[in-house]
This record gives structure tokens, sequence and C-alpha cells, in this order.
């Protein structure tokens, strides 16, 4: 039986173009780490795979004013090895080095993860956290969408016919800022998560929280955000811990299976909110 044709396009319009002339059937593969077992396993029947690693911008990381903008082809191996994103993103670097195994880390990417859409993706809570922005090529053109926007549901996606992620843009980091993200999984390693958690604060010369996002991931269909207000106005102590804690419980719709009940799930949301603000807040004190 016949594969998937395969087309490499060295520039973001000719992909656009090859995708919407697949339509439905075409795939963008960026990693290809999740594509790859999806067809073997006979899951997903793509007529045409185009691979975006030759599009200019797809893979790697630069500086654009305040901002770092990161391909959505680049791997993860390469997002743990940049030193200047590491120091002012460590919670987004965090998740992106736990898709995968230290092979796959050679491959699979933030961009890839993030439209694969699986509520338990590990870079999708970070990324919200820190208010990442989408760059979205199609044939009518580019747009941007925020990080939250992309994925609609298990497996779905917001994007259009002929629509790819070409890159994702991290915001200036303010001063006296941090974030971290953490994850529950049934293994110690290599395993899906049962619960993600990425916190994202600022804090001021006191050590006031005057801004927080907390994201939490495989508690819900997509994405979830806690309540900001359990902890903007005060500093990190133990009765805003207990709000947080309570926030981020409040926040989640979660499901039974295999890997964890919707109570353990929920309870697991709070433990983790807690211990990933502790961290993104000690980081901030220190920036």
């Amino acid at each position: 039986m016949a594969g998937p044709d395969y087309v490499a396009p060295e520039s973001a319009e000719a992909a656009a173009k090859a995708l919407a002339a697949g339509g439905a059937a075409a795939w963008a593969l960026a990693g290809g780490t999740d594509l790859i077992v999806q067809l073997r396993s006979g899951r997903v029947k793509p007529a045409m795979i185009v691979d975006l690693k030759r599009v200019p911008g797809a893979i790697g990381v630069r500086r654009d004013g305040g901002s770092f903008v990161i391909g959505a082809a680049t791997p993860g191996a390469a997002l743990s090895e940049h030193l200047a994103l590491g120091a002012a993103w460590p919670g987004v670097v965090e998740a992106a080095t736990l898709i995968g195994s230290t092979q796959v880390q050679g491959r699979a990417s933030m961009g890839g993860n993030l439209c694969n859409a699986s509520p338990a993706a590990d870079s999708a809570p970070a990324l919200v956290a820190a208010r990442a922005t989408c760059v979205i090529v199609g044939p009518n053109g580019r747009r941007e969408a925020p990080a939250e926007a992309i994925a609609t549901g298990p497996g779905q996606i917001s994007l259009a016919p002929g629509e790819f992620v070409l890159e994702i843009a991290l915001p200036p980091r303010h001063a006296r800022s941090a974030d971290a993200y953490l994850r529950s999984i049934p293994r110690t390693e290599m395993d899906i998560a049962i619960v993600g958690a990425g916190v994202n604060l600022t804090v001021d010369g006191v050590g006031v929280i005057t801004d927080a996002r907390i994201a939490l991931g495989a508690v819900a269909p997509t994405v979830v955000l806690a309540d900001p207000a359990s902890v903007v106005g005060a500093r990190l102590d133990d009765a805003a811990l207990e709000r947080l804690d309570a926030a981020a419980r409040a926040a989640c719709r979660p499901i039974d299976d295999k890997r964890g009940t919707a109570e353990y799930r929920t309870k697991i949301a709070g433990v983790l909110a807690r211990r990933a603000a502790t961290i993104a807040y000690e980081r901030a004190l220190k920036a």
C-alpha cells in the first residue's frame, strides 16, 4: 500500500500552499515524534506530509527586542542549550525538555507538541502561563493568536486549512519576574503528565505579587487558568498558598482514566500549583 506523499517546502508561503492543496488529508510535520507514532499505529492516514523544517524561521531561537522568538520546529535539545532563553524563561524550557526521552529531544518541538493538542501536553501550560503568542501562516498571510487559542479540545486545533504555526513568541520579561513548570507522572520519567502546572509571577521590591498567571494541563480538555486573585496583592506566604491551592482545584474539570481519577487529579493540581508558584516566586525575588 502506497504511503503518503512527502514535501519539504523552503518557504512559508509554499508550505501553506501545500497544506491548503492537501486539505484535511495533509499533515504538517515539525519534529514528527507524535505524527510518526500515530502513522505507525494507524490512528492517522494522511495523504500528504508537509515537512516544515526547511521553512525559514521554523527552527532556531532569536531575540526580537525584548522578546524571544522560537521556531515551532526547534527541537527541545536546542532549547535546553540556549542559556539566555533558559535564564529568562526557565519554566518554558523546563516544560520543553520534558517532552520525551533524551533521544526524542533531538526532534520533539514545542510547536508540534502544542498542535498535537493533547490535554497532557507539557509545553502548553508553560506557554499559556508565559502569555506566549503563536505566529500562524496560511493561504491568507500571517496572523497571531495566543497559545491558549490553538487547542480547542483533545486532538483538535483552531487552525484553518492550510495554516500552520511558524513561530512562538515569548513577551518581554518584566523586572522581578520568573516562571516554573512542574508535572506529576505515574513513572519516574518518559511518561504522560497526570497534571501539569505552569506558573508565571511578577513581584515588587518587597516581594508582593503584582501579576500572576497559573495554567494547568491534563485537568480539562484544554489548558485552564486558575484565578490569579488568589495571590496577587500578597506575598507568597502560607495563606496565599492555601488560596492558590483552592483556586487551582476550582479550575479543574478532569476525567477518570487509567492514569488517575478525577479526584486525584484535582488534588494534585493544587499541590503542583503551590510548588511551581514557590519556585517561580523564589526565582522572581532573585531576578
